[in-house]
């Protein structure tokens, strides 16, 4: 049961946070997830993760549509594939990301690590 939920929890995540984005592009925003639901810095688990206030815009809306069709589909085999360690992160271990069409306005503590689609990676910059 608690991977069913887990596997929803990501998938919700997925279809909000990247429905309109090609399948990488769905896959890294649920490494986002799985990279900080593994960080200590972070809630143990991916609802923890997900649900974390302040964390994903999506979770604080009202009335979002239904998730359906092909993108609700796919956003749960992503999710599936992503917690069974199927798929490899494509963000370098990004911790963040927000839509490259919003300006950035983020520390410079941090650094990019890739642009997938509409979205830009971030990490924190490694203290040497």
């Amino acid at each position: 049961m608690l991977a069913a939920t887990a596997v929803l929890c990501l998938a919700l995540n997925i279809y909000y946070e990247a429905r309109g984005e090609t399948y990488r592009g769905k896959e890294a925003v649920a490494h986002v997830v799985i990279n900080r639901a593994e960080s200590p810095k972070y809630p143990d688990g991916v609802c923890e993760v997900v649900y974390q206030k302040g964390q994903f815009q999506w979770v604080k809306m009202k009335n979002l549509s239904k998730p359906q069709g092909a993108s609700w589909q796919e956003a749960q085999h992503i999710a599936q594939k992503v917690l069974d360690g199927e798929s490899t992160d494509p963000t370098n271990g990004a911790m963040y990301f927000h839509n490259a069409k919003l300006p950035y306005t983020w520390n410079h503590k941090y650094v990019i690590t890739t642009k997938i689609g509409n979205h830009v990676f971030y990490k924190r910059k490694q203290k040497f």
